[in-house]
């Protein structure tokens, strides 16, 4: 009985990992952006704020100008939530590179959910974890990446 309820358990374990990547619709408009090759660096900081991050992903920001809401849209609260939830499932993916493409996750995030990073660094961390998703076709959290 033991046996069977273990192999239940990796089951369904396998089965939860699997249906988590659902499709994402993605425009044809959004997908012609994703396709910018140019040099793109981010740099998040708010001026109000002593941290800073610096994403360097072609067609980024460009993208974010684009596509994303704009400031104010979300609280601070909320986008707090949602990029501790995904920083989180980042950072477990780092250390599995046997299991996921270390291409995609390269670098952990060193994300504290007890400091306020300020709207900027959330704002624009949230935005390229919205972009990163659609474009790779990757979840980072129970939730769909969209816009």
């Amino acid at each position: 009985m033991k046996k069977l309820l273990y192999l239940t358990l990796i089951f369904i374990g396998i089965y939860s990992c699997g249906s988590t990547n659902k499709t994402i619709t993605i425009s044809s408009q959004e997908e012609a952006l994703f396709q910018q090759k140019g040099k793109d660096t981010v740099h998040l900081g708010d001026a109000a704020s002593e941290y800073d991050i610096i994403i360097i992903e072609p067609g980024f920001n460009f993208w974010l100008q684009s596509m994303a809401n704009p400031r104010g849209y979300y609280s601070q609260s909320y986008l707090e939530n949602r990029n501790d939830i995904m920083v989180t499932t980042w950072n477990q993916r780092v250390l599995q590179p046997l299991v996921f493409d270390p291409n995609l996750y390269e670098m952990q995030i060193n994300w504290d959910s007890g400091i306020d990073y300020g709207y900027e660094v959330n704002y624009k961390l949230y935005y390229y974890f919205i972009y990163f998703q659609r474009k790779y076709k990757q979840r980072l959290g129970p939730f769909t990446p969209r816009i």
